[in-house]
């Protein structure tokens, strides 16, 4: 079904074509692992980097990144459960059980160590398996999203933008059933600096993934879950300490903007704070080039001289 859903996709009429693709030699696979099947595209050679998505989005979005990174990178992005073409089981959307399931993506491609690099929900996810295998994580690049539990959390989940943290359900479900491209444009209008900047053939692609047979309700579990991932995101920060590994928090000039550096410095001791200019949320639509170079630019950056 995965197969027959990207050729549909990849033969969009130019006008309404789908994401940049992903470069020629990148392969994708179907891991299965930890009580998902997790859609992995992987390209490049050299040390390791994790792409990790968020929500209105899936591993389509990091592709200008992915061939800039293939490079000199073995790049590696999966697609969260539930979302993308991954599988969609009835549970563990839970962030500390995805971090499984980013272990379980490296442990079948024989990676013992990466850098990461997230958005949106992806952050979430990326923090939890960072905080339990520190080992394993070598740079952590963290893009326009808070962390459940984490300083301000409380604080910001009040904004009414973000209704959407509280919205799930099957009465809900229904309402959006065969809309749900309607309710994605929400999103993709009101995070952006430039709604124009989030392409007709970007929101074509994905409003088709997430209208697959329980998508959208993976979707909502996703948000579902915040409430226990900050009970165990504050848990293991008790227990571990701050992160220790080189961040990178980066906001979107008309979104998180430095607050991503003041939600990160809670939780993590070395942060390096950045702005990704003339954009909203969706860095990757909005200004890929900036974006590209902001985060190749930290990964390959030489550790500080020790005094």
């Amino acid at each position: 079904m995965a197969a027959v859903l990207a050729a549909g996709l990849a033969s969009a009429s130019p006008s309404l074509a789908q994401p940049p693709p992903f470069p020629v030699g990148f392969k994708t696979s179907q891991i299965t692992t930890n009580g998902a099947t997790i859609h992995v595209r992987v390209g490049g050679k050299g040390p390791a980097v994790v792409l990790l998505h968020g929500y209105g989005e899936t591993g389509d979005m990091w592709a200008p990144l992915a061939a800039d990174l293939a490079r000199d990178h073995t790049v590696i992005v999966p697609d969260l459960r539930g979302l993308g073409l991954s599988s969609r089981p009835t549970g563990g959307y839970d962030k500390k059980t995805q971090a499984g399931d980013v272990a379980g993506v490296l442990d079948a491609l024989k990676v013992d160590k990466a850098d990461l690099v997230t958005h949106d929900i992806g952050n979430m996810v990326g923090y939890a398996f960072a905080m339990r295998s520190p080992e394993r994580v070598g740079r952590f690049v963290l893009i326009d999203a808070p962390v459940p539990g984490i300083g301000p959390w409380e604080e910001i989940t009040k904004n009414p933008l973000l209704w959407h943290f509280r919205f799930g359900g099957p009465d809900m479900e229904r309402l959006v059933a065969g809309r749900e491209r309607i309710y994605l444009d929400r999103f993709w209008n009101e995070f952006s600096a430039d709604p124009a900047k989030f392409s007709e053939g970007a929101r074509v692609h994905y409003a088709k993934l997430y209208a697959q047979p329980g998508a959208m309700h993976a979707g909502f579990s996703q948000f579902a879950a915040f409430d226990q991932d900050a009970i165990d995101d504050k848990a293991i920060l008790a227990e571990k300490g701050k992160l220790a590994m080189p961040v990178l928090a980066l906001g979107g000039e008309k979104s998180f903007s430095l607050t991503m550096a003041a939600v990160m410095r809670y939780t993590a001791s070395d942060v390096t704070e950045g702005v990704i200019p003339a954009s909203g949320h969706w860095i990757m639509e909005e200004n890929p080039a900036a974006t590209v170079k902001i985060v190749h630019d930290f990964l390959d950056a030489k550790p500080a001289a020790r005094p």
